[in-house]
């Protein structure tokens, strides 16, 4: 009777019920927001409408629309039924009524913006709240449905109030329900960490330079975030108009771009989409995000970034060849050619494109990032991952692809199936995992603005461009941790002067 009644929560929307999973609470399929249909399609999220009976909440929400095959081949398996009504969260808690309110992490899903669920086994927040956090999962508007512009719909906001960014307004709206319930759950909603991988990462920086994020979270962690630049709102509004027009609507007025059915969107190509980055000049990101970061304007806010010793595994779902830029520069520019091979001693181009492309569109982004933190006196802490699952090295030559750190960043290995069935994870995967997973349980934990070393097995100080310490979670793929100083500094100071003109996704 006892777990009965605690298994029901009242929101301030409505009482909900869960289920009990090893003595952890677990709350799934709760609503956020308004479902985001009709008249509310590209709008900001609204308030749900309270609800006078137990809402169930044991059964995951859907999905916004995506490519259900590319989620499961590269998104990190099936992201379950889709809809536009999407707006929905999870919760694991170990204890509804701890003696001290626990850290809380909000988790935002990868994908490109295009694909991905906050339900993925890969994301089951069962592992880390049984080591005492909070973990909360969500959906959010996802490809145009969650970036979009066009003229039409510019016209119903004050002149100069455009709104663009509806997916970072749904993170927004989750985070703002996370203040309004968390404590309900156990949770401390004066400790809020907000972390992601990919897309993910990117809505994690976006926020830091958000003016509708403020005061929602209280530090972040960037996972294997990219360095494409955000969409301009111009080229946004153009590409808007094309994709009305692709649908005979080359005057489209709001009404009849709500009409469009939302599964005719996402089979869209590339050349009629925004992405895989926000768009920047609305109110809710009114600057690029790079640009805030440098001007020393983001939130005020510790921070975690780092990235894969592989991450170039994913420019090709983006069509980028890294051997083929690199011979163009060969050709092109000879002395940069000449330069970078004597920077990194690669002389095999294929290997050389691969390497300069991740750190133009990763590893120099790191170390930006955390550069800016420094220099408005927050803390921030750089981190390479680089270990291969024991039974897979032979698999990934080159390092960690990208994403490969998320199930030991979440304790997860036991909710995903390896590469092959016949190479099955360690005690050595599941033991780096639980040696990871304590660096990010301490950020949550203990990361204050004062912060200036993070507990673990080998403590970790704050980056300082003096010592200019990065930790290493691996090594050429194998169990290690160590602090490298100077971590790839004159690579990525050319990374820095060359990226803008070689990175193009």
């Amino acid at each position: 009777m006892k777990n009965e009644r605690r298994l029901r929560i009242m929101t301030a929307e409505g009482e909900v019920r869960g289920t009990l999973d090893d003595n952890l609470f677990v709350f799934r399929g709760i609503p956020y927001a308004a479902p985001p249909v009709g008249a509310l399609r590209w709008r900001p999220p609204q308030p749900m409408t309270p609800w006078q009976t137990v809402r169930d909440a044991t059964v995951l929400g859907r999905a916004s629309w995506q490519n259900s095959e590319y989620c499961v081949a590269a998104g990190g398996g099936d992201p379950g039924p889709f809809s536009e009504d999407c707006l929905y969260l999870n919760i694991w808690t170990p204890d509804i009524e701890p003696a001290t309110p626990l850290p809380v992490m909000v988790w935002l899903h990868g994908g490109g913006y295009t694909i991905g669920a906050g339900g993925l086994p890969i994301y089951n927040g069962k592992p880390l709240a049984a080591r005492g956090v909070v973990v909360v999962t969500l959906n959010y508007r996802l490809g145009h449905l969650g970036f979009f512009a066009h003229p039409a719909l510019d016209a119903e906001y004050p002149d100069g109030e455009p709104v663009n960014n509806f997916a970072l307004l749904d993170q927004i709206a989750a985070l703002q329900w996370v203040q309004r319930n968390i404590p309900a759950f156990g949770g401390d909603r004066r400790n809020v960490t907000l972390f992601g991988e990919s897309s993910g990462a990117r809505s994690v920086l976006s926020l830091f330079c958000s003016p509708y994020s403020r005061g929602l979270f209280h530090k972040g962690i960037v996972q294997s975030a990219y360095s494409v630049p955000d969409v301009p709102r111009s080229q946004a509004l153009k590409t808007g108009v094309a994709a009305a027009t692709h649908f005979g609507l080359p005057n489209a007025s709001a009404e009849e771009l709500r009409r469009l059915p939302a599964h005719d969107f996402w089979p869209l190509g590339s050349d009629l989409a925004n992405g895989p980055v926000p768009i920047a000049g609305d109110v809710v990101l009114p600057q690029p995000m790079l640009a805030t970061f440098r001007a020393g304007k983001q939130h005020r806010l510790p921070l975690m970034i780092g990235c894969n010793s592989d991450e170039a595994s994913v420019l090709d779902f983006f069509g980028v060849d890294a051997t083929r830029i690199v011979r163009e520069m060969q050709q092109k520019k000879p002395f940069s050619y000449r330069l970078v091979k004597w920077l990194y001693d690669i002389h095999d181009d294929v290997l050389l494109g691969r390497t300069l492309a991740r750190d133009m569109a990763f590893t120099v982004l790191t170390l930006l990032i955390v550069k800016a933190q420094h220099d408005i006196g927050m803390p921030g802490w750089r981190y390479w991952f680089d270990y291969v699952a024991e039974n897979e090295r032979d698999l990934y030559p080159w390092g960690a692809w990208h994403g490969n750190e998320i199930p030991y960043v979440l304790n997860t290995l036991s909710y995903v199936e390896p590469g092959m069935k016949t190479r099955p994870y360690t005690a050595g995967d599941y033991a780096f995992s639980r040696t990871v997973s304590d660096y990010w349980l301490a950020f949550a934990r203990d990361a204050t603005e004062f912060t200036h070393t993070l507990p673990g097995e080998l403590p970790w100080p704050a980056w300082h461009p003096g010592a200019d310490l990065t930790l290493s979670l691996g090594e050429k793929g194998k169990a290690a941790l160590a602090l490298k100083r100077n971590f790839m500094k004159s690579r990525l100071r050319l990374c820095r002067l060359m990226m803008r003109a070689m990175v193009r996704l």
